[in-house]
């Protein structure tokens, strides 16, 4: 059994079916991407996974760990082990880095950690990514470039060791620079934990950076084509039109 298990699943928004029967395997340890072009049911998923209450499950079945997935809120799915990265992180003034980790770090814990045992963290953390001390200490994602916003990200990433990241189009609009951070922070994330990391993308340019282990395509809501990272290397040369008609699951 796989650690998240999703099987023959169809998402709705109202009346318009946006997932077409999906099924699809992570397990820890695993890098998983999923691309495909816009409106195809990417970021649906991704939000279904978390329990976006805008989409309607309307069949199939989605387990972690053993655990039917789609019978827990939200805030149950984090605390399982869920983590899922936005396409556009928020600003909070007011709020810096290391307090919305923490309070982050906190919610999914049994107890409070330790003021101590944070910063002894955090630092640890910092230095695995090469965070600037300074970017700690200001308000959360104001006045933030690209990259110190997916610096932030990779940072809250991995300070609360989730079981499966969700990364949803997180190197939407970033430029070559962020795409670095994103690239080399997912690496060695996935390096030090047993992770499990599903990417979601409609760019090849990110997977030069994160070698992925399988690389699914998802086309008006179907998967249509499953392989190895040269799939990706297949998708930048001939683009997703040529695989709408060839779906295998």
């Amino acid at each position: 059994m796989a650690d998240l298990e999703i099987r023959n699943l169809h998402a709705a928004i109202g009346d318009k079916e946006i997932l077409s029967g999906i099924s699809l395997d992570i397990n820890q340890g695993e890098v998983v991407a999923l691309m495909g072009p816009n409106g195809s049911g990417k970021s649906t998923l991704a939000f279904v996974l978390a329990g976006h209450p805008k989409y309607t499950v309307t069949k199939g079945s989605i387990t972690f760990q053993g655990k039917n997935l789609l019978q827990m809120k939200p805030h149950e799915r984090s605390r399982a082990g869920l983590f899922l990265s936005f396409q556009y992180p928020s600003e909070v003034s007011g709020v810096t880095v290391s307090n919305f980790i923490r309070t982050a770090l906190n919610a999914r814990l049994p107890a409070p950690i330790k003021i101590v045992e944070f910063a002894k963290r955090l630092k640890e953390k910092m230095q695995l990514l090469n965070v600037d001390s300074k970017l700690v200490n200001r308000y959360l994602n104001e006045g933030f470039s690209g990259g110190e916003k997916k610096k932030t990200e990779m940072l809250q990433l991995s300070l609360l060791e989730p079981k499966l990241a969700i990364l949803d189009e997180t190197d939407s609009g970033t430029d070559v620079d962020a795409l670095r951070v994103i690239g080399e922070g997912v690496t060695k994330i996935a390096q030090s934990t047993n992770m499990g990391i599903l990417i979601i993308t409609h760019y090849n340019r990110i997977l030069h950076y994160i070698q992925p282990h399988q690389v699914h395509v998802l086309v008006a809501g179907k998967i249509v084509k499953s392989g190895g990272a040269e799939l990706a290397h297949e998708i930048e040369k001939h683009g997703f039109d040529a695989m709408k008609a060839k779906e295998v699951r």
